[in-house]
């Protein structure tokens, strides 16, 4: 499974609960930009119309070379493709807990992109500040063992 794009801001805004997989609907010079790496995925999200899940926010820059026939449209709403029972597990957490549906990563998998979305719920700003403390933390802590590691015998 190669990664193609990773929301980082998901985990720091949001407490994931559980995560799904799906398949996205994308015209041909969105799949070439892909591959070039043309993609952001950081101001997504999911939403739910007519029992179908569509995410939105997905940015795909056209590249210059592409097909000339085309318009392309940068942040065109891609649907997504998942089983119906699915769907109505997602939409029934979604409306009855107050869950969010949010975009965590792009790949690819058997030849075909796929996105990771999260079923969560928002951070309080103490959350935030809490996370952004603890990597923080492991930072300083993997710096401190590196140094005593790379100098044994110096002190």
């Amino acid at each position: 499974m190669a990664h193609i794009a990773e929301n980082r801001r998901a985990r720091f805004e949001y407490h994931i609960e559980e995560t799904y997989e799906a398949g996205v609907v994308l015209d041909g010079w969105e799949v070439k930009a892909i591959r070039a790496g043309q993609v952001q995925l950081t101001d997504g999200y999911v939403v739910v119309r007519d029992g179908e899940l569509y995410l939105i926010g997905c940015r795909i820059n056209a590249l210059r070379d592409a097909s000339k026939h085309v318009s392309p449209e940068a942040d065109r709403t891609k649907k997504l493709l998942m089983h119906k029972e699915e769907i109505k597990r997602l939409v029934g957490k979604v409306e009855q807990r107050g869950f969010t549906l949010v975009p965590l990563n792009l790949h690819y998998k058997g030849g075909r992109v796929k996105v990771d979305i999260a079923l969560a719920k928002g951070k309080a700003q103490h959350d935030k500040r809490e996370t952004e403390k603890k990597r923080d933390w492991e930072r300083e802590h993997g710096r401190l063992m590196r140094h005593k590691v790379s100098a044994p015998g110096k002190d």
